[in-house]
C-alpha cells in the first residue's frame, strides 16, 4: 500500500487543505468559525483511497489548529473517525 507523501498546502482562499497525490488533488474542506474551522469534507481521488492521504489533511489542519490557537468542528465522518482513533487530538475538538 502506498502512503501519503505530497505536501499538504493551506490554501485559505479556497478554505481548503490540499494535496497532490498521483490520481489528483485530496482535499479537505472546511467553514471558518469564530474559534477555528468546520471541517466539512475529505475528498481523496477514488484511486487513491486507502493510501493515508486523508489521514495527512487531517494532521496537517489539526497542526494548523494547534499553531493558530483554534479549534475544530469535525462536521466530516473521516474527520469524526479520525478524533475517535486518535484521543490525543480531542482537546481541538468541539461537537458539531
Amino acid at each position: 500500500m502506498a502512503q501519503a507523501t505530497g505536501k499538504v498546502i493551506h490554501n485559505a482562499e479556497a478554505n481548503q487543505f490540499e494535496m497532490q497525490v498521483p490520481g489528483g488533488t485530496a482535499v479537505l474542506g472546511y467553514i471558518p468559525t469564530a474559534d477555528g474551522m468546520n471541517l466539512v469534507h475529505t475528498s481523496v481521488p477514488q484511486e487513491d483511497e486507502g493510501n493515508g492521504h486523508g489521514t495527512t489533511l487531517v494532521k496537517a489542519a489539526i497542526e494548523h489548529a494547534r499553531s493558530s490557537n483554534a479549534r475544530i468542528i469535525p462536521t466530516c465522518p473521516f474527520v469524526k473517525a479520525y478524533f475517535e482513533k486518535n484521543p490525543q487530538d480531542r482537546d481541538l475538538a468541539l461537537d458539531p
